[in-house]
This record gives C-alpha cells, sequence and structure tokens, in this order.
C-alpha cells in the first residue's frame, strides 16, 4: 500500500494543527479530522478535502495513523485513555504521533498504555510556530521505537523542514523542553534591549537593523521586532501556552535536581502579565511588561 492511501486521523485544529492537517490532506492521504470546536472542523472541511464526525471515537476505523495536537497532559490523557479513550479501540499497529507539547510522564504513559494494545506510541512536538506549520516548515523532535521512525518521518513530511530521532520515547518532549528554555531567554533578552534602547531615546528600529547583523540576531529578533516596537502582541504563540511549557520544564529540572535560575525569573514575568489579564497575548509581550511597570512606577 503506498503512504498517501492510508488513513490519518488528525485530533486538533488549532493554530498549528489547521495547516498540518491541511498539508495531509494537499499531500493525498486520507484525513479524518476532530475538534471539540464545530466550527473549527467546518473551517477546515470548507478549505481541503477529508472527513468528520462530532466524535473522534467514530473516526478510529481503519486509521493507520492518529495525529494528536492539543493543549496539555489532561487534553491527551482524555483523547487516549480515559473511559472515552481511543487507544483501546485502535488495530494493531496503529502509531499515534502526539505533537503536543507535554511531560515526559505522559508520554511514557501513554506508550505503555499504546503497547498493551500492540500500537505505538510518538512523541513528537515541533517547533517553528504557527508561520512554520503554515508554510510547512516546522521541525519535530522525536521520541520513539526505531523500528517506527522511518514511517514517522515519511508521513509528517508535508509539513516538516526538519525532523531527528532524539532516542526513545519522552525524549522529544525533554528536547522541547530544551527549545522553550532557550526561546524563554531569548525573547525575555530581546524585550529588555528594546525597552533599553527606547528608553535611552534611540531609534529602536534602527538599533535593531544594525544588532540583527551581529552576534545578537535570533530568530525572535528578526521576526518578531517589528511588532513588538509596534506594540502589536497578537502573532502566534500565546504567554498561557508558554508557561504550560514552561512549567513542564522547572518540573523537569526539579526532578534533575538542577536550577533554572533565567527560565524561572522568565516564568515570573509571564506571570505577571497573566496577572494583568494579558495571557492571550503571544509571548513577545514580554517587552508589554517592562512598559507598564515603569509607566506605573
Amino acid at each position: 500500500m503506498m503512504l498517501t492511501e492510508q488513513n490519518i486521523l488528525f485530533i486538533g485544529l488549532g493554530n498549528m494543527g489547521f495547516p498540518m492537517a491541511g498539508h495531509l490532506a494537499n499531500a493525498g492521504f486520507n484525513v479524518k479530522v476532530f475538534n471539540r470546536s464545530p466550527a473549527k472542523v467546518a473551517n477546515w472541511l470548507a478549505n481541503f478535502k477529508g472527513i468528520a464526525t462530532s466524535s473522534h471515537v467514530d473516526l478510529v476505523e481503519n486509521c493507520n495513523f492518529v495525529v494528536l495536537c492539543v493543549g496539555k497532559d489532561d487534553d491527551v490523557r482524555e483523547l487516549l485513555t480515559d473511559d472515552n479513550g481511543i487507544i483501546s479501540r485502535l488495530a494493531p499497529n496503529t502509531i499515534i504521533i502526539d505533537h503536543s507539547t507535554t511531560s515526559t510522564e505522559l508520554a511514557t504513559d501513554m506508550a505503555k498504555a499504546a503497547e498493551l494494545h500492540n500500537c505505538f506510541y510518538v512523541d513528537a512536538p515541533v517547533s517553528g510556530g504557527q508561520q512554520g506549520a503554515i508554510n510547512g516548515q516546522l521541525s519535530l523532535m522525536v521520541g520513539c521505537d526505531d523500528v517506527v521512525f522511518e514511517r514517522v518521518k515519511a508521513v509528517t513530511a508535508p509539513y516538516t523542514k526538519a525532523i531527528v530521532h532524539m532516542g526513545p520515547v519522552g525524549s522529544g518532549q525533554k528536547t522541547k523542553m530544551v527549545n522553550q528554555i532557550c526561546v524563554a531567554g531569548l525573547i525575555e533578552a530581546l524585550a529588555e534591549g528594546l525597552f533599553f534602547a527606547e528608553r535611552a531615546g534611540l531609534d529602536t528600529q534602527k538599533v535593531m537593523d544594525v544588532v540583527s547583523q551581529g552576534a545578537a540576531s535570533s530568530w525572535q529578533l528578526v521576526n518578531r521586532h517589528k511588532t513588538m516596537i509596534a506594540g502589536e502582541y497578537e502573532h502566534g504563540f500565546a504567554v498561557d501556552l508558554m508557561q504550560k511549557d514552561l512549567a513542564i520544564c522547572l518540573q523537569e529540572a526539579s526532578e534533575l535536581k538542577i536550577e533554572l535560575p533565567a527560565t524561572r525569573a522568565v516564568s515570573g514575568f509571564y506571570a505577571d502579565l497573566q496577572a494583568d489579564q494579558l495571557g492571550h497575548c503571544d509571548t513577545s509581550a514580554l517587552l508589554l511588561r517592562l512598559q507598564k511597570r515603569k509607566s506605573a512606577g
């Protein structure tokens, strides 16, 4: 059987999942979709070829792959192993590819549950943001058995620019934690740099133009400084989601008995934004936090 003749159940049509599932449909896969919000399902079906029903349980028959792109540990457990979960209903050798960012404990638990039913669970968190999902240019960090990695690589190819097998289940989530630790520090540094330039009376755009050509450059600087200068914070990954991820990072660090002082500090800064009812803003709102506190002082 050709790979594109196989059936995929894609669960989670948010900012990331919507275009990812679309890339699979455009690549010729037989795609079934489920989302708790019927409006998102209807919108997806208006743009791509596929099928849907009101219950994810109704869609598992004849699926070769189940792809998840949801919010947190509890969402994954509910979908896979709770009373209305689907793992027990899957055919043997079905591969579950979980793009959610979760704890390693969740990944390990789901892998054990899948193994009991002769299926495979793969933790494959992504990096690249909403724009990367739209462009089909995501990076995947994968934890799974060696025997399924090549199949995972092939089926995710329509929305992937890079994919690396990091090791056994759980390794993908640990790698994503490294990603989030690094990103959080970069965004705070960029926010502080912009804030300093602003208060020093510099032309912030000229500052960014010159420092982006040197060692201070980063993806965050190149792609976010203009919107930060403009005070626009509705682009991509939300503060609430980053806080969830950083909590996972800090919990894992505690279990490893190590300190992450910068990560803990940035998590506190995001908590300030949440306290100001700004959890819906994107993660670059760390600059807004500095500006608000200066104004309040």
